[in-house]
């Protein structure tokens, strides 16, 4: 082998190298510019050129922009400008399809030389398209002031290097459009957590006047209970669109807002919330809130008929990955023979047995003084 075949051999070996490197970091890539800057530096290294530059197309004014590059006077990236028309050689490449190879811009008919390539210079030059599903992107271009010649093998390299920036850029046009879908549906879903929580803490106002407005006892009662259900589920909402993930929910500060709302109603009894910092699935907040609504609201009613008390709201992650809560009091407890689980003439226990049930968790009364109810959710993967 002749020492310019062997020489010629090893540039196309390392062509195929940087190309392989470039691949892997348009792959990696998060933004676009870094992405066009990094490949002219690889592309005009394996090209032994002095001169590399990415054109972005501005079709409001049917203009290149150079929006990249190296070798380049350094006002002249992000504000240079060359011609997309079929007289330059990259509109010709741009407007066609078709790579564009000048080897003697002095002595070119085809093409003018843009003011750019001849204020550096420029003898000779190189473009090849850079477009992908989603249109034309624009030209990626190679210059040179030295004499020599490009060739086929050059071109075939420049499109490698064409080819990974389209996709790449598709890749991250996709991604900017579906961050901006997510960001919206995110705050349409708080939005809409919002206006229900306004919408039910309408209703809870309108249970609170129909309460006032009549005087059979059991009608209030009945009201109060219906009114304190509807506010449990606007605190639920109230919490969901505050929170950074919409998915998930703090448990910590969700308990405590939660009661801190049933105080306003708890009189003399005074409320403790001890909750553990983790969180968990949004779409369990809704009955968990309510679980915990119809035990404090029955412990305020029932646990200490003589006097104030203590109601203890409780919530600790356990080994096996599930999770505990307890809504406890140290009153006179419940009546004897009174099976909570087995209830059928308490609404409320009803209420609490299926909540349970929707909570996949397992309701325990713990044997002691007062009543303790535990409620013990198993893992959720």
């Amino acid at each position: 082998m002749t020492p310019t075949a062997q020489g010629a051999l090893e540039l196309r070996l390392r062509q195929q190298v940087i190309l392989s490197e470039f691949g892997v970091e348009a792959l990696r890539a998060t933004a676009l510019m870094p992405l066009l800057q990094r490949a002219t530096e690889l592309c005009a290294e394996g090209m032994g050129a002095q001169f590399c530059k990415a054109l972005e197309y501005q079709p409001s004014h049917d203009m290149l922009l150079v929006c990249a590059g190296v070798g380049w006077e350094p006002d002249s990236v992000g504000k240079a400008v060359v011609g997309a028309d079929l007289d330059s050689p990259a509109g010709y490449a741009l407007k066609t399809g078709q790579p564009v190879i000048s080897n003697h811009l002095e002595n070119e008919t085809r093409f003018r030389t843009p003011a750019l390539m001849a204020d550096h210079g420029i003898r000779r030059a190189v473009n090849v398209l850079i477009t992908n599903r989603d249109g034309h992107y624009g030209v990626l271009e190679v210059d040179d002031t030295r004499e020599g010649v490009f060739g086929e093998a050059d071109i075939a390299f420049m499109q490698g290097f064409a080819n990974l920036l389209g996709s790449a850029i598709e890749r991250l046009r996709s991604e900017a459009q579906l961050k901006v879908a997510l960001e919206r549906q995110d705050l349409l879903t708080r939005e809409m957590s919002h206006r229900v929580k306004n919408s039910l803490a309408v209703v809870a106002g309108l249970l609170a006047l129909q309460v006032r407005g009549t005087e059979n006892a059991d009608v209030k009662n009945a009201l109060s209970d219906a009114r304190a259900r509807v506010e449990a589920v606007a605190q639920v909402h109230d919490q969901l669109w505050r929170q950074p993930d919409i998915t998930r929910i703090d448990l910590a500060g969700f308990l405590g807002a939660l009661c801190e709302k049933l105080s306003e109603s708890a009189g003399t009894h005074a409320l403790r919330c001890r909750a553990a910092a983790v969180t968990m699935p949004a779409d369990l907040a809704i009955p968990l809130g309510l679980f915990v609504n119809e035990l404090v609201t029955n412990a305020i009613k029932y646990a200490y008929p003589d006097g104030q008390g203590e109601i203890r709201i409780e919530a600790c992650p356990r080994e096996d990955g599930g999770l505990t809560v307890a809504v406890a009091d140290d009153g006179v407890g419940l009546p004897e023979g009174f099976d909570p689980l087995k209830s059928r003439t308490s609404l409320g226990m009803r209420v609490i047995n299926n909540l349970a049930r929707q909570l996949d968790g397992t309701l325990v009364l713990v044997p002691g003084r007062g009543a303790r109810f535990e409620l013990r959710m198993a893992p959720r993967a």
